[in-house]
């Protein structure tokens, strides 16, 4: 069950929605928590169903160890806090390993030691990767002392809250929490429904009119690498896969956002405008801002030591992003990637630091290319498949030796048959360089009829579109 379905939209929704606020209205408010907990729990399920029962018990368990940890506090029980969160993370990466990385470790042992283990072909849960971190980061501050004892109920809604459940953004207990447990949040308010539906239009539209449709054509040409690709079908469909990639992902956002304005919870921004960086330091500062900040405040600080700063800063960020890396995927084409980012992000903290900024548009152009050819490694099957599509981006010799009638010839049939997608990347492109965010236009709102009408036309031509479902490219992650 996804949210941009009939199934979701007409019945689950209106449904939990409803419940929620009719228990607030008769100040059942713990029965309202427990309603809004059941209802994630439903929507988990629904996703993964054989997977639940480990979910339940995973998500319980790490209350059990955080309640354990808020309990050990001193200095002279130090040593056994360490501990109790040693197995906690342990248990936590444990599972994420079995589940997403198994038939990674077993090809590589498979290759180096020359034996024949049979692949697993796991299935892999909705979600796993997202409500790790969170169950994670929870237990971490749980160590340091940084929450306090929170009940069963307050728990579960912050790790299982469905608008934020399978996807992100990825939140923290210390923003979500203290939401629902405000005596104002309890109250139904007509303001954040009105601007929820607008984020959730916005969010939609960004999936369901131009993510989905440039997917669908990117996959099949990343399915069907062959030896002889044309240039321009390479950079086509890999800026066709990168725009695909960010504007489901940012739409998945928009939706969550929007969703959760009807409970009056605020998710955080995910998305500023990457594509206007100027530098790779300043695109993950701006693209997918809720991973960032989990991976610096408990991957990067706790690497990064006092000492030679700078050196020291770039150790911490080649490992934050080798860890952002194995997090995006199994395989050796994710951790290059994430070293590669690494090194371009150090580019661009060098650049910060030195105050050496090339124009601006010279740099965002070149940060542009940086995100085309490095999504190359990221969406490509395998290290054979990264290095074909590599050498027909780079294939400029064929390109100029090629005679101007074949080129002519060859590239219009290619415009051809791919108007409609090709002016799908032109819009998107417009829209990522020129238009507002969504935060930005969420700032303006004003629940009038412009607005109304704006969101309304959205969701009517979703709507129609609707009986072809397309999973969320994060969906099992």
């Amino acid at each position: 069950m996804i949210f941009s379905s009939y199934e979701f939209l007409l019945l689950f929704f209106p449904i939990v929605t409803a419940g929620y606020w009719i228990f607030n209205y008769f100040k059942c408010f713990e029965l309202a928590k427990i309603w809004l907990i059941a209802a994630s729990f439903y929507f988990y399920a629904q996703g993964s169903p054989a997977f639940f029962p480990f979910f339940l018990g995973s998500v319980l368990a790490n209350y059990v160890l955080g309640i354990t940890l808020c309990q050990i506090q001193g200095e002279e029980q130090g040593l056994q806090r360490k501990l109790v969160l040693f197995l906690g993370v342990a248990g936590n990466v444990g599972l994420l390993a079995y589940y997403k990385y198994m038939d990674f470790f077993l090809e590589n042992i498979n290759a180096l030691a020359g034996t024949d283990f049979v692949m697993k072909k796991l299935a892999l849960p909705i979600g796993i990767s997202f409500f790790t971190f969170q169950l994670i980061a929870f237990l971490v501050d749980c160590c340091r002392g940084e929450t306090k004892k929170y009940n069963i109920t307050e728990y579960l809604l912050f790790i299982t809250f469905f608008p934020q459940l399978i996807v992100g953004p990825i939140v923290h207990h210390g923003e979500i929490t203290p939401q629902f447990e405000n005596p104002e949040n309890r109250k139904f308010n007509q303001r954040n429904v009105s601007l929820g539906i607008f984020i959730f239009a916005i969010g939609c539209a960004k999936k369901m009119l131009l993510a989905d449709p440039m997917n669908g054509s990117a996959s099949e040409f990343y399915s069907n690498i062959h030896a002889s690709i044309p240039i321009w079908e390479s950079w086509f469909y890999t800026l066709e896969y990168c725009l695909s990639y960010y504007f489901d992902l940012s739409g998945y956002t928009d939706m969550a956002i929007g969703l959760a304005l009807f409970f009056n919870i605020h998710l955080p921004q995910n998305f500023n405008a990457p594509w206007k960086a100027r530098n790779m330091q300043e695109y993950w500062q701006r693209q997918h801002m809720t991973l960032s900040r989990f991976l610096g405040g408990y991957v990067f600080k706790n690497v990064f030591k006092k000492g030679c700063w700078w050196r020291n800063y770039y150790i911490a960020t080649l490992a934050t992003f080798l860890v952002s890396g194995i997090w995006h995927g199994a395989g050796w084409n994710f951790i290059i990637w994430g070293i590669m980012n690494g090194i371009l992000v150090c580019i661009g903290a060098w650049e910060k630091y030195h105050k050496k900024y090339p124009p601006y548009l010279v740099g965002a152009g070149l940060t542009f290319l940086c995100i085309i050819l490095t999504r190359v490694i990221f969406v490509a099957k395998n290290m054979a498949d990264t290095m074909t599509v590599y050498r027909s981006m780079l294939d400029f010799p064929a390109l100029f030796s090629m005679g101007w009638q074949q080129f002519i010839s060859e590239f219009s049939l290619f415009v051809t048959h791919h108007q409609k997608l090709g002016l799908l990347v032109v819009i998107s492109l417009a829209i990522c360089w020129f238009a507002p965010t969504t935060k930005e236009l969420a700032d303006k709102f004003k629940p009038d009829w412009k607005h109304f009408l704006y969101a309304g036309a959205l969701l009517a031509v979703c709507l129609t579109k609707m009986n072809q479902v397309v999973q969320f490219l994060y969906f099992q992650f």
